[in-house]
Parts: C-alpha cells; sequence; structure tokens
C-alpha cells in the first residue's frame, strides 16, 4: 500500500492550488520509500539514509533577504544580517515559486516548534523533496497531527531546491532565495538543498515573535542534572556545542535552540542535527551510535558504492557534514523538552590563537560582554594565503538569526542571570601550548572535567586569578585537570610570543565591541580586556 496522498485543497491558502501529488505528514518508513524511489538518497549499513545537497553544503546567509513591511518594519535589526527586499519582490518569487510547484509532488510536515504549549508555534514545512520532510520530522516536534484541518499553520515554510532564481529578474544576489515576511508569517526557499535553511528559517521566526513575549530565545544547548540543575552551552559551530551538552550523567533537553520564559527552559525542536565528521565512537559515543540507526538522515557524508558502510573521516564532500535524528535517539534525553531556570550558563569558543584560558569565570557584565561578542576563530589553511587564525565574532552566539537588535537579547540574558543567580563560565576548546599549528587541540577529557567541575561545584571551592589582559577570572586549580593546563602563558615554550598573541587578541575583542559601546552599561564596557594592558 502506498503512502497516503491528499487533494489539494489543503494548501490553496498557501498559493498551491495544482501540484501533482500532497503527500501529508508521512511516516519514517514511508518518506525512506519516496526518498529511495525517487533517488534523493541511498540507505547505508545498519540503515541511516545519506542524501546529497550538491553544491550548497552549508547555509547560504548572503542570499537571506528580510520583507521590509508595516507590521514588522520598526522591530527589525536591519544591515548585513538582516538585507532588507520590498513586498513585490517578494511576491515575484513566491509566485515563481508556485509556478515551479505546479503538476510537481510535495511533501507537507504539519509540526511544532518549541515543547512550552504556552509559546509553541504550530508549523507547517512544505517541501519538494521527501528527504527533506524527514528532516522537517526530525527537527521539529510532532504530536501526532495527521489531517491537515487538525492544523493551523503560524508560520509556513515553502522550500524547493530545483526552483533557482533569475538575478536579473528577481533582484536577488544570486540563484539562491531565502526570503522571510513576518507579517504573512511565510518563508521562501529556493536554489539550495541544504536542510538546514529550512530548520534555521524557524529558529529566526521565534527569535523575533519570542521577545515579544517576554522570553529569551538562544542559540544554545541545555542539559539537567540529577538534582534538576540546568545548564545552557552557548558556542559557534566547532567549538564542541553538541558534543559536550550530550553528557551521559546529565539528561539532554535540546542541542541547539532552546527558549527561557518566567518558568525555565524549553527546547525549540524535537531533534538533533550534529556535525559528524570525524566522529569518534571513544569521545562521543551517543551521538557516533545514531549515525548505525534507522530514521536518521545523514548529509553529505561518503558511503561506500558497494558495501554502504559510512566514512564519517572523509571530508571530500564537505567539513560540515551532518545527522538529523529524534531526540529520543539519545539515552538520557528529556523528552519533555522543558527543565527548570539554569544554574550555570557556560559559553564555549574554539579560540585557534591559543591565549584564552581553558575555562574562566565571568561577572554578570563578563556574561553579557561575552555573549555579545560571540568570539570564536578559525584556523589557518583553509583559505588560501591565510597563515594564521582568523578571529570570527557573532553577536550573541547567533548573529545570522537574529532579526531583532542583539541587545534585546543580551539585556534579557543579563537580567535573568541576576534573577536566578546563575553562575557563568568562558571555556576554551581551542588550542593550548600555541596557535594553531605549534600548539595542540584543549583535550576533550579535560574540558569535561572543568565543566563538570563547574556543574557540580567543585570550582567554587579553588582559588581564582584575574588574567590581566582578559579581565577573567582563571581557576588554579581543577580535578582531574593537569594544573599547568589552567593558565595558558604557563603552556607556551615562548612567553613573549604569547604576550604579543594574547594582545593581538585582546585588540580584535576591543575593536569589535565599539559596536555596542553606546548601548550597554559602564560595568558591561568595562567586563572586557584591559585596554591599558594592551
Amino acid at each position: 500500500m502506498g503512502p497516503q496522498v491528499q487533494p489539494a485543497p489543503g494548501l490553496g491558502g498557501h498559493g498551491i492550488h495544482t501540484p501533482l501529488n500532497i503527500f501529508w505528514n508521512l511516516s519514517v518508513p514511508a518518506l525512506y520509500e519516496e526518498a529511495v524511489r525517487r533517488k534523493e538518497g541511498v540507505i547505508a549499513a545498519n540503515g541511516p539514509l545519506v542524501c546529497l545537497t550538491g553544491v550548497h553544503t552549508g547555509r547560504s546567509p548572503n542570499d537571506k533577504l528580510v520583507v521590509r513591511e508595516p507590521s514588522s518594519e520598526d522591530k527589525i535589526w536591519w544591515g548585513p544580517i538582516n538585507r532588507s527586499c520590498e513586498p513585490e519582490q517578494f511576491d515575484l518569487l513566491h509566485r515563481h515559486l508556485i509556478s515551479y510547484l505546479d503538476e510537481r509532488d510535495v511533501f507537507v510536515r504539519d509540526c511544532y516548534a518549541g515543547a512550552d504549549p504556552d509559546y509553541r508555534l504550530r508549523v507547517r514545512i512544505i517541501s519538494e523533496y521527501a528527504w527533506h520532510s524527514l528532516f522537517a520530522r526530525h527537527m521539529f516536534i510532532d504530536e501526532g497531527v495527521r489531517q491537515p484541518e487538525e492544523h493551523d499553520p503560524e508560520f509556513v515554510v515553502i522550500n524547493a531546491p530545483g526552483c533557482k532564481a533569475d538575478p536579473s529578474r528577481h533582484g536577488t544576489r544570486s540563484d539562491v532565495f531565502i526570503l522571510i515576511h513576518f507579517g504573512k508569517r511565510l518563508v521562501l526557499i529556493g536554489g539550495s538543498s541544504y536542510a538546514g535553511e529550512t530548520k534555521k528559517s524557524i529558529f529566526t521566526a521565534l527569535n523575533y515573535l519570542l521577545p515579544l513575549r517576554g522570553v529569551l530565545s538562544m542559540h544554545c544547548s541545555a542539559n539537567v542534572g540529577k538534582k534538576g540543575d540546568v545548564a545552557l552551552f552557548f558556542g559557534l559551530s566547532g567549538t564542541g556545542k553538541t558534543t559536550l551538552s550530550s553528557d551521559p550523567e546529565r539528561g539532554l533537553i535540546g542541542d541547539d535552540e532552546h527558549g527561557w520564559s518566567d518558568r525555565g527552559v524549553f527546547n525549540f525542536e524535537g531533534g538533533c542535527y550534529a556535525k559528524v565528521i570525524r566522529l569518534s565512537a571513544e569521545a562521543e559515543p551517543q551521538i557516533h551510535a545514531t549515525t548505525g540507526r534507522f530514521g536518521t538522515l545523514l548529509e553529505n557524508v561518503v558511503v561506500d558504492p558497494i558495501t554502504r558502510e559510512l566514512n564519517l573521516d572523509d571530508g571530500a564532500l564537505t567539513e560540515n557534514t551532518r545527522a538529523s535524528y529524534p531526540l529520543e535517539y539519545i539515552d538520557n534525553a528529556v523528552m519533555s523538552g522543558r527543565a527548570g531556570h539554569p544554574q550555570n550558563i557556560v559559553m564555549l569558543t574554539a579560540d585557534a590563537f591559543g591565549v584564552l584560558p581553558p575555562i574562566s569565570r565571568l561577572s554578570p557584565a563578563g556574561a553579557m560582554y561575552h555573549f555579545l561578542s560571540g568570539y570564536t576563530a578559525k584556523v589557518a589553511g583553509t583559505e588560501k594565503g591565510v597563515t594564521e587564525p582568523v578571529a570570527a565574532f557573532s553577536t550573541c552566539f547567533g548573529a545570522p538569526f537574529l532579526p531583532l537588535p542583539p541587545g534585546v537579547y543580551a539585556r534579557a540574558l543579563g537580567e535573568r542571570i541576576s534573577r536566578h543567580r546563575a553562575k557563568a563560565w568562558l571555556v576554551n576548546t581551542g588550542w593550548s601550548g600555541g596557535p594553531y599549528g605549534v600548539g595542540d587541540r584543549m583535550k576533550i577529557a579535560y574540558t569535561r572535567a572543568m565543566i563538570n567541575a563547574a556543574l557540580n561545584g567543585d570550582l567554587d571551592r579553588v582559588a581564582y586569578e584575574r588574567d590581566p589582559i582578559f579581565n577573567v577570572e582563571i581557576p588554579l586549580s581543577c580535578p582531574d585537570v593537569p594544573a599547568g593546563v589552567m593558565k595558558p602563558r604557563n603552556t607556551w615554550a615562548d612567553k613573549a610570543a604569547y604576550d604579543s598573541q594574547a594582545k593581538k587578541l585582546a585588540r580584535m575583542f576591543v575593536e569589535n565591541f565599539k559596536t555596542f559601546e553606546s548601548s550597554v552599561t559602564e560595568d558591561v564596557r568595562g567586563a572586557g580586556p584591559k585596554v591599558q594592558e594592551i
């Protein structure tokens, strides 16, 4: 028996009147069958579905546009992150997309974003590909909605990778387009098969809607201990946000997107979207186990054409290989997606300059400073001519997804830290003993030990020393970590080289923070690196 096909009227409100077939809310096995039948992917050994995204193996932030319209125009943080387009351009591309979907099959997923019933967003994802519908099934919350009349969506995404824009006609930068219309509660995506565009479009919508309702929306992972103590983990890609929150001794609330309301923390998603390049079964057993399960969706992972065995170490297609899987695939997942107020907030950075402490304690003002900074560093050698690390600052650890001014999110975080007396930590998962190419990556065992010590209170009982350049408090000892690791200057053979590199990075912090100086209080401005020291 084939999957259920519904008549077209259910999509008429979104402008889709004449598709060939509409496949509503298919099960995982049915989506597998459709994806394989349409040659969208292959089934690998042990059962995961592996799909390729073609030329676009990551997001296309320069192709995202926000419609300048009356209901949201005065609220949006306009600029290079939120580039504007006119309603007429949106309507032109909407008609182009609808015309493309005429006489084509479409897959519909009705679901929710937000585990708290009081704040959840009813979402409808309309996609050209079956595997994109499987992705949506994992990444959003499925509560058994099966018929279109049971679900009145508050935000809709229409995603057709095969529909390409014509820049000369549509006014786009390229043939890719990601357009968000907050007035119509509609997202249009075309030209890119990267599934993360759908996920992050809804995240952007929540980042617009929830702060207006008094909820802090956050790009972070979250877990909870046996005593109910909640921890948040902020960090950009590659800093260990997913890895470090997946702790077998703590319940995983979620790995990427959360809200913080007056009742506590809640997950936005129903699954995880983890990077899997060179994933280790020893270092990351829970995430690694998902790559060998039926139902898991793998993006751009290399598969042996004969044996169908995975090669997670092969980055020939991209370093951004991904696994999408339901939260229930993690043994200790908190299936309610909810918990109380955080006691600890961990801000992760992979400092490729090798000069930040492996862990440091932040004051509430320091937490706001580093939240607004959103620092990490890209390693040398990724681009021709790049011979040293490159600093990357992404405010609130998620600038590409922030439609409102950063101060909205930072003030909300600072207020909650003060109200709930949360402790804040800056953790460097990057390099020690020298920059990338000279020093070594911080051992994950050490990082886990330091985070565990922070969360269980061990670091409340040790001596601290203030770093003279970065103006943070460094614990001088930590259980299960060699004392010599704690102060980064001690790990460098050439102390003068450390001083030079540290001052260089500190100046980058100061220069980057000039954007925010006029919108923060004096104590926040003073919580960054000390200008007189650099």
